[in-house]
């Protein structure tokens, strides 16, 4: 196995790559085999300050450049992942298992389109005047300004894209960005702090480093931050939140869902089992996005379980190496066990097995894709997140029962409808409390879309100009034209 994209230390800090052995040890485990294919360090605190005061120095440097020179780095950025997308895709392999048939377009690609899009838009991001009138003619004129330095901490799931989902708009306002991977997927962000260098970005505007939850905490705590962006599970998101609140931080929290999936009778039933396929099976059921709760109307039940089940058979599970394998394993063997926890739950609590339900007789963390019936809403399988190869099928006689079930959760991330009668799927996701929907379609994510949830599942958005709104910050000023009118 070649491993011609490994980054060359732990850390990238201030425009180089950076060890300290001191750090105690990350070991990056290729989940289809258990081996160890690379050992990093987490950053010491003389690490973490270093990459701090790297991205403090050169915030103001970086912001005095135009928005058109920023966004030509990072189009160039775009153009250099593009060009080496096969190294980072075994990369990303490598870190998460993904398979490669998936990698080589679902994660370096998504990168480049963040840093291709926000790029184009730097160089719009101007202010308003706006006309006060008045015998003076006064008025007044807005600046949108950045925040200054921001603090990115990724999940596992897209280690690449989620890099970018954040270097990029912060970049694009003029912040720089500490950014900490999850240590369980370490190295593809340094590839992106590595490309953003040779593109251009001055040293210092986007750093990695690596570690735990304590090395998170550290970074967020500090006084030199302006901005927290988290991707990550509900629990983590609150202690995040709330550290970030000390300081009157700005955030942006990207958490989990238990989202619904509800297919009508009159669905096409082809693309309601593809939507559901793309919905938990995708990334192995690794996406918080995920339609994870199919309501399914009586009339098709059982032909959309017959459908699902053959469709299933076509999985091909082996090394996500080779690009005929389309299913993959879990990330790491506590993911698989928390997965396998759930699935012994659905039985003990009465849900019918459909198919799947066992780890693979296969080396590595493989868990076969699992379908159950007859889930009722207060299942434990109905009601938390499981974040594997795990869908849950639920039977519903109208929209209005359909509606009321979906939403009764504490989560808000995504939701979808299928159906042929489009006055019913607008209506229908008109009523649905989540962030990111989806018709007649699933998970897809495109740049140009705001991504984001409600509820339990996050604050804020990424994605599109919505994003720029949250790695910057609004200056108005008011110009007096006249003499001032003082009351002595």
């Amino acid at each position: 196995m070649t491993h011609t994209a490994q980054p060359t230390a732990s850390h990238f800090i201030n425009g180089a790559y950076v060890e300290d052995t001191a750090g105690s040890e990350i070991a990056c485990i290729y989940p289809a085999s258990g081996a160890v294919v690379a050992r990093l360090h987490s950053a010491t605190p003389p690490l973490v300050e270093a990459a701090l005061a790297a991205a403090k120095a050169a915030q103001p440097v970086w912001a005095a450049m135009s928005g058109t020179e920023r966004g030509r780095i990072l189009r160039r950025a775009s153009d250099m992942i593009r060009e080496r997308n096969e190294d980072l895709s075994r990369l990303e392999t490598l870190d998460t298992g993904k398979p490669l048939q998936e990698t080589l377009v679902a994660d370096a690609t998504s990168a480049a389109d963040a840093l291709e899009y926000f790029g184009g838009l730097a160089g719009s991001l101007t202010g308003e005047h706006i006309p006060l009138g008045g015998a003076g003619g006064d008025w007044a004129y807005t600046v949108r300004e950045p925040l200054g330095v921001c603090v990115g901490i990724g999940a596992w799931n897209y280690p690449t894209q989620i890099a970018c989902w954040k270097g990029a708009p912060a970049l694009a306002c003029g912040n720089t960005m500490v950014f900490k991977p999850s240590e369980t997927t370490p190295l593809c962000a340094l590839k992106i702090a590595e490309i953003l260098h040779e593109a251009g970005a001055p040293a210092g505007v986007f750093n990695v480093v690596q570690g735990y939850g304590d090395v998170g905490a550290t970074l967020v705590a500090d006084d030199r931050v302006a901005k927290v962006s988290l991707t990550g599970s509900v629990p983590t998101g609150r202690k995040v939140y709330a550290a970030a609140a000390e300081g009157m931080k700005h955030v942006t929290m990207e958490l989990g869902g238990k989202s619904p999936l509800i297919i009508f009778d009159d669905a096409d039933l082809e693309d309601a089992v593809g939507g559901a396929v793309l919905g938990n099976f995708y990334s192995s059921g690794q996406v918080c996005s995920n339609g994870t709760r199919v309501f399914v109307q009586s009339g098709i039940r059982e032909a959309f379980l017959t459908r699902l089940t053959e469709r299933l058979k076509t999985v091909v599970m082996g090394d996500p190496l080779e690009e005929a394998t389309n299913f993959g394993p879990m990330v790491s063997e506590a993911q698989m066990n928390i997965v396998l926890g759930y699935i012994d739950k659905g039985l003990e609590e009465g849900a019918r097995l459909v198919t799947g339900g066992r780890r693979a007789d296969l080396e590595g963390f493989f868990i076969e894709p699992t379908v159950f019936a007859d889930v009722t809403d207060t299942m434990t399988i109905a009601r938390e997140e499981i974040f594997g190869p795990v869908l849950s099928v639920f039977e519903f006689a109208d929209e209005g029962e359909a509606v009321a079930r979906a939403n009764d959760t504490s989560f808000g991330l995504s939701a979808g409808v299928f159906t042929r009668d489009l006055t019913r799927a607008h209506r229908v996701i008109g009523q649905l409390e989540a962030g990111s929907c989806w018709i007649n379609t699933y998970n897809l994510a495109p740049v140009e879309a705001p991504f984001g949830g409600s509820k339990l599942s996050g604050v804020g958005r990424e994605n599109s100009k919505e994003a720029i709104y949250h790695y910057s910050q609004v200056k108005s000023v008011y110009v007096g034209m006249g003499p001032v009118d003082a009351p002595f």
